[in-house]
């Protein structure tokens, strides 16, 4: 005897707990789920319309040119440009890698996204975070009103400051209150920033309208943009935010402190830093005692390292770099750092006055630690880290940056020295795009394991002055393979230059493309 199921409900739990305990079978519930399915949808009245949405706020800045709108289409359907090619790694171009580069450059123009294309640079953004800031800058105050209509780009409504909509005038203190209290947290960034860029003590004091009730999270965002700006008038707020309920404010507040010289903070950790390093050797702290977890010292370290070692390095990283010089009697950053330090404390101190270097953007200690770049990198003054050494050339002028790395190309070739190109300033032109090319050329022709190389040739593709193609060009032809090197390798270097070479000739037309017409 077939079950006879009743209403939606019932089927439903039919279908969880089984036929064999309603006694039935699966065709007749199969059956009954049909019939009832047919009389849901004929009995279904149509829904009352909701309201209409409000229009897009109108976005005042211009579109690109047209042959730049069909790139940016281009690009976000990461389809090839290029003709031809396709070898067995391919030549043609990687153009998802250009959308970077195009979204900085079209905000360098100041232009709005296309507007057909709004959904589809939304899309780039939620799939890559790399891409939000420049995507959601782009996209504007249409992006941000799209995004309140579909769950799927809800990341654009707490994105920063991309994407936030107008803001209200600093001088409109109503319309500031307003927002600062009811905003989206995207636009309550925005605001602070604004704030700030008109007035640095004004953000602070709004920040201090509601510090207290802001979620933990948020309280650190909210900090963290106050590194823009930083100065000492800052140093009240940061002071009492080192009380924070939360260790992350905590320790941010105390870096921030660290990073102004003059701060009541950084001569706390002065006096603690010149207790233990001078030039009778090194001694580190005994103990953390509660001032010094006031003022950021963590007191349990990683696995690996001892207490006594973890709490100097972060006493020394936060000291003024400018205390040492009295310290040493009068000696300069390049002559303190040449200074033998005894008892296996080098390695220690060193990274310290890394970091302290790297806070602080002190390019004079940057230099002295980072030494001359021919020298091999084991024996570098302060790091042989290729990963400090990015940080410290960060904080050199541009030029110097280049020069830096260009002669440490020269003299170590290019298998170390991928980090230190990231930090460098695109395109890579001169002096530096010359090493690349010239390094690049050196490792095919001497028959290096050509797949090492990949990261290298990504990057100069990206970054290379599309001015060098011409030079690469007679990179691009096969030839036999070296002796005594991978089968194999001539093949993937004339690809890989090839597509090197149709990258930057793409790239030349993309930013040709932008140019504002007349």
């Amino acid at each position: 005897m077939e079950t006879v199921y009743g209403d939606w409900d019932e089927l439903v739990g039919a279908a969880l707990l089984g036929t064999e305990r309603r006694q039935g079978s699966p065709e007749a519930l199969l059956d009954a789920a049909a019939v009832q399915t047919v009389r849901r949808r004929a009995g279904l009245r149509p829904a009352e319309a909701g309201p209409r949405p409000e229009p897009a706020p109108r976005d005042p800045r211009p579109a690109p040119p047209e042959a730049a709108r069909r790139r940016l289409a281009q690009l976000l359907a990461g389809r090839s440009g290029t003709a031809g090619g396709g070898g067995r790694r391919g030549t043609a171009p990687d153009l998802t890698e250009l959308l970077p580069q195009w979204l900085a450059a079209a905000g360098r123009h100041g232009y709005r996204a296309p507007a057909a294309l709004v959904p589809a640079l939304l899309d780039a953004a939620r799939a890559r975070t790399d891409l939000r800031p420049q995507a959601l800058a782009l996209a504007g105050v249409r992006g941000l009103w799209l995004a309140r209509l579909n769950p799927d780009w809800r990341f654009a409504l707490r994105g920063g400051s991309g994407g936030a909509g107008e803001l209200p005038k600093v001088s409109d203190r109503a319309g500031v209150e307003r927002l600062w209290q009811e905003g989206l947290f995207a636009e309550r960034v925005a605001l602070l920033g604004t704030v700030r860029a008109d007035e640095a003590a004004a953000a602070t004091r709004l920040l201090a309208t509601t510090w207290a009730t802001e979620r933990a999270e948020d309280r650190l965002m909210f900090l963290d943009s106050l590194r823009v700006g930083l100065s000492e008038a800052d140093e009240p707020f940061l002071e009492a935010a080192l009380g924070d309920r939360s260790r992350n404010v905590r320790a941010t507040a105390a870096e921030l402190l660290s990073a102004l010289p003059g701060s009541a903070l950084a001569g706390r950790m002065a006096e603690r830093a010149l207790a233990c390093v001078g030039p009778e050797g090194v001694t580190p702290p005994a103990e953390c005692d509660a001032g010094m977890l006031r003022d950021g010292v963590v007191k349990r370290p990683p696995a690996g390292r001892g207490e006594r070692a973890w709490w100097l390095g972060q006493l020394v990283e936060a000291a003024p770099l400018s205390c040492w010089r009295e310290r040493f009697g009068g000696l300069g950053p390049a002559e303190i750092v040449a200074l033998p330090v005894a008892e296996g404390w080098a390695e220690e101190l060193h990274a310290a006055w890394c970091r302290a270097a790297v806070r602080q953007r002190d390019p004079e200690w940057s230099k002295a630690l980072l030494g001359s770049a021919s020298a091999p990198p084991a024996a570098g003054p302060g790091t042989a880290s290729i990963a400090e050494r990015a940080k410290l050339l960060s904080i050199l002028p541009d030029g110097e940056r280049a020069q830096w790395v260009a002669e440490f190309v020269r003299a170590h070739g290019l298998s170390e020295a991928f980090q230190l190109l990231g930090v460098c300033v695109v395109p890579w032109a001169g002096t530096l795009g010359q090493a690349v090319v010239d390094a690049l050329a050196a490792a095919r022709d001497a028959g290096s394991y050509p797949w090492s190389f990949s990261g290298v040739m990504g990057l100069a593709e990206r970054c290379l002055d599309p001015a060098e193609a011409g030079r690469l060009e007679a990179l691009t032809a096969t030839v036999e393979d070296p002796v005594d090197s991978a089968s194999g390798a001539a093949a993937y270097w004339s690809e890989a230059f090839q597509r090197l070479v149709s990258t930057l000739r793409i790239r030349a037309t993309m930013l040709s493309e932008l140019a504002p017409t007349p």
